[in-house]
């Protein structure tokens, strides 16, 4: 039997990204950033869908300027997954944002201005239902905390971060999530920890800036991973100088491994030795590949010999074990057929889509009954 998750959830309040609730126990969420230019609105769109096909739960927007303000307007109308504005010091782009149906604004109230604008933003939000989230970054804290400080610290972050919530709480406003982030990895954890002691509000976690694809995706790993065992963390945002798509991949990945959200297959896999019957890489490669497209959660191993083969097959839905002849199939924990290497990769395909289609029937009986 598989092991559930140990982590217990750090309580948090509620708010709501458009239909995505965030905190108070909801599912972790994911979410990524358009790289495009807000004001090409067909490229913007396009990349939007692409990252609401990889599942994505919210996606946010850069929008720096009036232009892009009603460019954002326009992307609004064209997709269905809730939008974050990310925006910086003018607070009539919010206002603009806000009205033109905005799910979340990403703005530091601190950084607005005078009193009246920040009022502003947040009777607007009121207005409109909508979140706000306070971002602190350590690559752009206030000039008084560099100075105080030296250099950033996880200190000058969680500072930086009251700043904000004490206007925010000031103007009786508690429907926000905060962000401590920094691209050093004891920095942010250690950042995370100490505000999660001081607010209620949820936390969205990320290591800003981590990298490219494979070194900032185990910066993320590590980072986050330390936090969410900790029960730290509502929503997550993996920062990769890579495709977006990518993003959301690799968010569902660390959720999955926690057991902490499941979506698409969780494949275990041999790394393979000379002990193998069938080309195990490869088989995976091909796998990952052709069965992209599913969400549907199924637990698969792949393993090449005998050895471990046959306890790994019998924890999960689907599982291959190299033998000799023919490979060996199970399905449910139970030897079911065999299978040769020429047909390995196509009847496994078949088999698991078939069994997600089940699953997928099985969901929707539910859903009817209900």
């Amino acid at each position: 039997m598989k092991m559930a998750s140990p982590i217990t959830r750090r309580q948090s309040r509620q708010i709501h990204v458009g239909n995505v609730p965030v905190g108070g126990g909801a599912p972790i969420s994911v979410q990524s950033m358009t790289n495009t230019d807000t004001c090409d609105v067909a490229a913007t769109v396009a990349q939007i869908k692409r990252l609401e096909e990889a599942c994505a739960d919210i996606v946010r927007v850069s929008v720096p300027s009036m232009e892009a303000a009603e460019a954002f307007r326009e992307i609004r109308r064209q997709v269905d997954v809730p939008l974050v504005a990310d925006i910086h010091f003018d607070y009539k782009i919010a206002l603009k944002v806000a009205e033109y149906g905005v799910d979340c604004l990403r703005i530091n109230p601190g950084n607005i201005g005078r009193e009246d604008r920040v009022r502003a933003v947040i009777d607007a939000a009121k207005h409109h239902g909508i979140p706000i989230r306070i971002g602190v970054n350590a690559g752009s804290l206030e000039k008084d905390l560099q100075r105080k400080y030296g250099e950033p610290t996880p200190e000058a972050l969680v500072e930086s971060a009251m700043r904000h919530v004490d206007i925010l709480d000031r103007l009786n406003f508690p429907d926000f999530k905060l962000s401590v982030k920094a691209s050093d990895v004891f920095m942010a954890v250690a950042a995370y920890r100490q505000i999660a002691e001081q607010i209620e509000q949820p936390l969205h976690l990320g290591i800003t800036e981590a990298g490219g694809l494979r070194g900032g995706t185990v910066k993320s790993s590590v980072g986050l991973g330390m936090l969410l065992m900790d029960g730290i963390g509502d929503t997550i945002r993996i920062s990769l100088a890579a495709d977006p798509v990518e993003e959301i991949k690799v968010g569902y990945e660390i959720l999955k491994s926690l057991k902490l959200r499941s979506k698409g297959i969780n494949f275990i896999a041999c790394p393979s030795c000379s002990r193998q019957n069938f080309d195990v890489i490869g088989t995976m490669n091909e796998l990952e590949s052709r069965l992209e497209d599913v969400n549907t959660p199924l637990d698969v191993a792949v393993i090449g010999c005998f050895v471990n083969g046959p306890g790994e097959a019998k924890e999960v839905e689907v599982g291959i074990t190299g033998g000799t002849p023919n490979n060996l199939v199970y399905v449910d924990g139970q030897k079911d057929h065999k299978v040769q290497n020429a047909e390995l990769v196509d009847h496994l395909e078949q088999l698991i889509r078939q069994r997600v289609a089940e699953k997928e029937q099985q969901d929707q009986n539910l859903i009817a009954r209900s």
